[in-house]
């Protein structure tokens, strides 16, 4: 049974930096990975594609033949994935033995009311595919208490439409504090706690005061569901990767490899030295040292002031 994660997402949350960071570390955990492009707008990829979609049909020929603009192209693109699913089933057939991560076009209506996509995860099911769905939203979305109710939203429509094993993520996290200040925790907005602490803010502003009733009655709907939370990821942080990996792991039933979990333990290991040395950066060197005074000693037939020496510097650390 092949297991993968469905990437989507809103433009510009991260999506094929994801997919590029993700693939790198699992490569270096030792999971067998593939990477699929099912955005036929994504022409320059930052990762090699086991599977492209321009090779069935491109965003730019779509424009190009149809005069449609890009979001209209990008819907004739899925329509026609959707038609020709039996090609990307064959595509994926030399990839059985792989874990598989499905880089999906950004556009928001493909996933929210617009049924190509869910018409494709459903065939690749079909073929016993295990699948995970990763919503990324741009972090940023937090400072601002209607645009982070949209999201709220958004996310809650598209994991009612994708129907899937789902874990919503706030990407860039690293940058949030760069992105302006957030009126709570980070945990309130991870967790989607009470909602109505953001009407407040709301009905200070000038513009979203108009639709009171409208936000109320959104907060109301997302409340009552009950269903929408947030992981966060800064994808340059292995240790960021590694806990949202085994969210999506559990998610989707997926047990670790022989040897991943070593593997995993071994790489958090070794950023807990890079730690060390940064707060001791001259320790190598006085081990050096410690070495061949050891050495020294021993060829001289003086062993007991050596242990003294060694002791007392692992006594001063």
């Amino acid at each position: 049974m092949p297991f993968g994660q469905v990437v989507v997402g809103p433009p510009g949350s991260g999506k094929t930096t994801y997919c590029r960071g993700m693939k790198e570390f699992l490569s270096s955990i030792g999971r067998k990975v593939a990477v699929v492009n099912l955005d036929p707008a994504n022409d320059t990829l930052p990762y090699e594609a086991d599977v492209d979609i321009n090779e069935l049909i491109s965003l730019e020929d779509v424009m190009s033949r149809l005069k449609l603009g890009p979001n209209g192209a990008m819907m004739y693109c899925m329509e026609f994935l959707e038609q020709n699913v039996s090609w990307l089933n064959d595509q994926l057939v030399e990839l059985k033995d792989k874990y598989i991560l499905f880089d999906f076009p950004g556009q928001v209506e493909l996933y929210t009311h617009h049924t190509a996509v869910s018409s494709i995860l459903e065939q690749l099911q079909k073929h016993e595919f295990q699948l995970v769905a990763v919503h990324l939203v741009d972090a940023h979305y937090c400072t601002d208490p209607g645009k982070f109710i949209a999201v709220v939203l958004t996310s809650l429509n598209t994991m009612l439409q994708l129907a899937l094993p789902h874990i919503n993520v706030l990407s860039k996290i690293d940058l949030i504090e760069k992105m302006g200040k957030l009126a709570f925790g980070l945990e309130y907005y991870t967790e989607v706690m009470d909602l109505s602490y953001l009407l407040d803010h709301l009905r200070s502003d000038p513009f979203m005061s108009r639709f009171r009733d409208l936000n109320e009655k959104m907060v109301d709907m997302i409340e009552n569901h009950a269903l929408v939370s947030f992981a966060t990821l800064d994808i340059q942080d292995s240790d960021s990767i590694s806990t949202l990996l085994k969210a999506v792991d559990k998610a989707g039933g997926y047990v670790f490899g022989e040897g991943e979990a070593r593997n995993i333990q071994l790489m958090q290991s070794a950023m807990t030295a890079d730690v060390q040395y940064m707060q001791y950066p001259l320790l190598p060197v006085c081990l050096v040292f410690l070495y061949f005074v050891v050495v020294e000693y021993v060829d001289s037939g003086f062993t007991e002031p050596v242990c003294m020496i060694v002791l007392s510097e692992h006594d001063a650390r």
